[in-house]
């Protein structure tokens, strides 16, 4: 996070360690780049707390004397089989399917709005973040099945279980322990876990898919083809566009691709630039903005926290069956995928780009700012829970080891990864102090003057 007054270090910095290719790694974006993120993370931040809060209420429930009523909740059965459609889903399978489309519809409108108009349009800079994704999946996926290849008997199922990472479980933790983070961290934080919900969205359609219904994935064409022409064409009545959402939603369901992949074709589907009245003239905030200031709130703060409440409540058999669970290889793949995987995979990407474009770290951060972020990638939760129900099914006994690794290779991730970026923050706290001030009251900070668009 190079300042305006390091410029002059940095170009002899560059002199000193070799020619450099395009600009230097985590170097500061534009404002209106910059403020778009912190605005999504201020949310997430809310929906995150609210999400550990409500898989603290689960564990606590499952581990009570009162476990029974629990689990008699969450395997309920709501719904059935209506013209051949088969909708008869307990709750908690409601809201793997039902409530997370809702997030990956938002997942879908982040990933076009990144890829139109945000850092992924741009190659050189979407370069770092999407290997740096790829990496972050790779090496805890190799790691998964180092750890399970001996077992059998469908245990290499779960290979993509800890190549998924948490954006609203990290920030959450941000917050927590009050880190400073900089801009630029923050921005290839959140692109990255972008990318990796790409990839994961991609891992479930393609690997975690039994059977298709190939006249019902056709079918759910006609809903979304509709849906894609009212959004481009600016609707944006609810009446209208809920319906084909959910005749989409349920069409993809009974194809037998997972639902979720819905909300991201959904997602997909919704324009992100401003349509023009005239030439230079916007008609305001896009479709892609309307729906996210919509959607995003009940997202993070309803349908991710209640499904951490369904899926994270597991009964941990007292100290003898966490033993076992722990010495498990399903949860010790996990482990060992989230707190090594993830962050080796991310630095070593980072590392290796680094030296092929002989470009050089921003000179305001050091290696170790990066180590500790991509310790933070390893806070895998959501997706990861998600996945681990689709590779073993829900309620399972492998199902029930893999929220136990999930979770545990969560918190020391997430337990890791403050211990550093704490030993990190009065660097932070400069870092924020100087991209905050705003001397000519213009309402963009200093350092971003020379870089508006």
């Amino acid at each position: 996070m190079a300042t305006v007054g390091s410029n002059r270090k940095q170009a002899v910095t560059s002199k000193s360690r070799g020619p450099q290719v395009g600009r230097p790694l985590f170097s500061r974006g534009s404002w209106a780049e910059t403020s778009r993120i912190s605005e999504i993370l201020r949310k997430e931040t809310v929906g995150g707390v609210i999400l550990l809060v409500a898989a603290g209420t689960a564990l606590v429930w499952a581990n009570s004397p009162w476990k029974g009523s629990y689990f008699g909740v969450r395997d309920f059965v709501l719904g059935g089989q209506w013209l051949g459609l088969h909708l008869d889903l307990s709750i908690g399978e409601w809201a793997a399917d039902g409530l997370l489309a809702i997030f990956f519809f938002v997942v879908g409108l982040e990933l076009k709005r990144e890829f139109v108009a945000g850092d992924l349009r741009d190659p050189g800079r979407a370069a770092l973040p999407i290997a740096a994704a790829v990496g972050g999946m790779v090496v805890p996926a190799l790691i998964f099945v180092a750890f399970t290849a001996h077992v059998g008997d469908g245990a290499l199922q779960g290979w993509a279980i800890p190549t998924a990472t948490d954006i609203a479980f990290a920030v959450a933790v941000l917050a927590v322990i009050s880190t400073h983070l900089p801009a630029a961290l923050r921005t290839f934080l959140l692109t990255l876990a972008v990318v990796d919900d790409l990839l994961a969205v991609t891992v479930i359609a393609v690997f975690y898919t039994d059977e298709i219904n190939i006249w019902a994935l056709l079918g759910a064409l006609i809903p979304l083809a509709l849906f894609t022409l009212l959004v481009q064409r600016g609707v944006q009545a609810w009446w209208l566009l809920i319906p084909l959402g959910v005749v989409t939603w349920v069409l993809v369901h009974e194809s037998g691709v997972h639902a979720t992949v819905a909300g991201v074709l959904l997602g997909f589907a919704v324009p992100v630039l401003r349509s023009a009245k005239k030439k230079g003239e916007s008609t305001g905030i896009s479709m892609a903005e309307h729906f996210e200031h919509l959607l995003r709130p009940i997202s993070a703060g309803f349908a991710i926290p209640v499904f951490a409440f369904f899926a994270a409540g597991v009964n941990f058999g007292g100290l003898t069956g966490l033993g076992r669970a722990l010495s498990d290889p399903i949860t010790m793949g996990i482990i060992a995928g989230l707190v090594l995987g993830k962050p080796i995979g991310i630095f070593f990407t980072t590392r290796v780009l680094a030296a092929v474009t002989r470009a050089n770290l921003d000179s305001a951060l050091r290696w170790v700012d990066v180590v500790g972020v991509s310790m933070l990638a390893g806070i895998g939760f959501t997706v990861s829970l998600l996945i681990g129900d689709l590779a073993y099914g829900l309620g399972s006994e492998r199902d029930e080891f893999v929220k136990i690794g999930v979770l545990t290779g969560s918190l020391v991730a997430a337990a890791l990864a403050s211990l550093l970026l704490l030993s990190r923050n009065a660097t932070y706290r400069r870092i924020c102090n100087e991209e905050t001030v705003d001397e000519n009251q213009d309402g963009v900070p200093d350092v971003y003057e020379s870089r508006q668009d």
